[in-house]
């Protein structure tokens, strides 16, 4: 699969209009719904490679661009998200110099 193309599960006969939020291989049992002793099998049965991590980013973006920023009535809930997001994401990569002014009692 290359930059573009559609996943190799892709059928447009069997599924119709592509959508980028949905996952197009073989349906597997949800996180939620496995068994404390099956957890090592399911992780096992995961597509661990850079490609899947980055199509699975991908899916999770769509899915929350349809949710979020996509509808016809959108409200403040996704830019209340991303400054949030970008809230956390600088407070972190600040931490190390921030926890040098921090206020301590000396007695």
């Amino acid at each position: 699969m290359g930059f573009g193309d559609y996943p190799a599960e892709y059928n447009p006969k069997v599924h119709g209009v592509y959508d980028p939020a949905r996952f197009y291989g073989k349906p597997d049992t949800p996180l939620s719904q496995v068994k404390i002793n099956e957890l090592g099998a399911w992780f096992g049965r995961r597509n661990k490679s850079p490609s899947a991590v980055v199509a699975a980013c991908s899916r999770a973006w769509w899915r929350w661009q349809h949710k979020y920023m996509q509808p016809k009535r959108s409200t403040m809930a996704p830019y209340f998200q991303l400054i949030v997001g970008s809230m956390v994401f600088f407070y972190a990569i600040n931490y190390g110099k921030m926890k040098n002014h921090r206020n301590y009692k000396y007695h």
